[in-house]
């Protein structure tokens, strides 16, 4: 790979893609300010993109139980111990802003069981990394646990549902050696200036 790559693969360029993909990525460059690797990565195989990103979305947009921030709360969790960098720097990114405190993105990624959350919250993620790392030991326990902090049925297939996504692509990012912007990193830090 070399120094300035984003990947393992060639990345096709924007001109030799569907039209449809093309605007989506336009569209988020528009929004963010820059293109996230994951657009350029994967648009490798377009069939693949509009699926990946349709049922990203699906889950991610939606309004239910689950705050988007929380939602972003499992994507990082479950991929730091993945040791997805790509998914840990670009969703940190987004839990910064969505909840609005700087330093609960590394906590997360680092031991979310130290880190400064809601019992409801601590109960969550660990159903969502249960769904992650060891999804074959769920048990009836493991659901109750969940309702008993007031999560719906709706709420726990969302939170096994972005876990069980997001271990796709973590292992997406991991085996192409997707690298982060760089402009995440900086994302909802303090600044010093």
């Amino acid at each position: 790979m070399s120094k300035n790559s984003i990947c393992r693969f060639n990345i096709p360029e924007l001109k030799d893609l569907p039209k449809d993909i093309v605007t989506k990525i336009v569209t988020v460059q528009e929004k963010a300010g820059f293109v996230p690797n994951v657009f350029l990565v994967l648009a490798k195989r377009p069939e693949e993109f509009r699926a990946f990103f349709a049922y990203h979305d699906a889950l991610m947009e939606k309004e239910s139980g689950l705050t988007k921030g929380e939602r972003e709360m499992i994507v990082v969790t479950t991929s730091g111990l993945n040791q997805c960098l790509y998914c840990v720097v670009a969703h940190g990114a987004i839990v910064r802003i969505r909840e609005k405190r700087y330093q609960l993105s590394d906590q997360l990624a680092t031991n979310y069981l130290k880190a400064d959350i809601t019992p409801r919250q601590k109960a969550m993620l660990d159903f969502a990394v249960k769904v992650s790392l060891e999804s074959n030991k769920l048990n009836n326990s493991d659901f109750e646990e969940m309702r008993s902090h007031g999560f719906s049925d709706e709420d726990i297939w969302d939170t096994g549902a972005i876990s069980a996504f997001f271990a796709l692509s973590n292992r997406m990012a991991n085996f192409t050696g997707m690298i982060p912007n760089d402009d995440f990193y900086k994302i909802g830090r303090i600044s010093t200036t």
